[in-house]
């Protein structure tokens, strides 16, 4: 055994890859909520996370099952439904108190126009007032989902193509010809 070297180990959270504490930090110090943002394949959660020495308290988190409770029946993981998901936080964190945060999207990269900022899109829209460029958000027809229409429009004539591509959407019962429609339907019953 070596002597005379001396180690410093890292934090725990740092080793694994699951805390950057640089960009923690520099949140942690605006003294604000964090309005964290994460997002897999299928899924999608938003959540109103508040700063406590002794652990952060989670004020709320709505993920895309809340979705289909309201009556959702198009993709979980696309950027409708992400936007629907940020609305939706949005309206509960006002509902709890929070007027205003901080956007926290963790190891995400930043991409503009992606379904992280569709979410911040639908909180901003609700009323949460967080700090934001308007370059990054997407623009209004892909948040409704024409794009998804569009290449729905496109595929109909490959009938094969059609039914591995939508076959969620077709066994759900809605048309994805249709889905700025049905956007917007759920769109009202949130705030409703």
């Amino acid at each position: 055994m070596k002597q005379g070297k001396v180690f410093t180990v890292p934090f725990r959270r740092k080793r694994q890859g699951r805390t950057y504490y640089k960009k923690r930090i520099r949140i942690l110090l605006s003294n604000k909520y964090r309005f964290v943002v994460r997002k897999s394949l299928k899924n999608f959660q938003a959540s109103v996370i508040e700063y406590s020495p002794k652990g952060d308290k989670v004020l709320l988190t709505i993920n895309s099952n809340a979705l289909g409770k309201i009556g959702w029946k198009g993709s979980s993981g696309n950027l409708p439904s992400a936007y629907l998901i940020g609305l939706l936080a949005g309206k509960k964190a006002i509902e709890k108190g929070v007027k205003d945060a901080i956007l926290d999207l963790g190891f995400n990269n930043s991409v503009k126009g992606s379904r992280l900022y569709a979410a911040l899109a639908g909180a901003i829209d609700a009323g949460l007032k967080i700090p934001f460029n308007p370059e990054v958000l997407p623009p209004k027809e892909r948040i409704e989902g024409e794009h998804i229409a569009k290449y729905a429009q496109q595929l109909k004539n490959d009938k094969q193509k059609y039914d591995a591509q939508f076959s969620d959407y077709i066994k759900k019962g809605v048309s994805p010809e249709n889905i700025a429609k049905h956007f917007n339907e759920i769109k009202g019953k949130i705030h409703g």
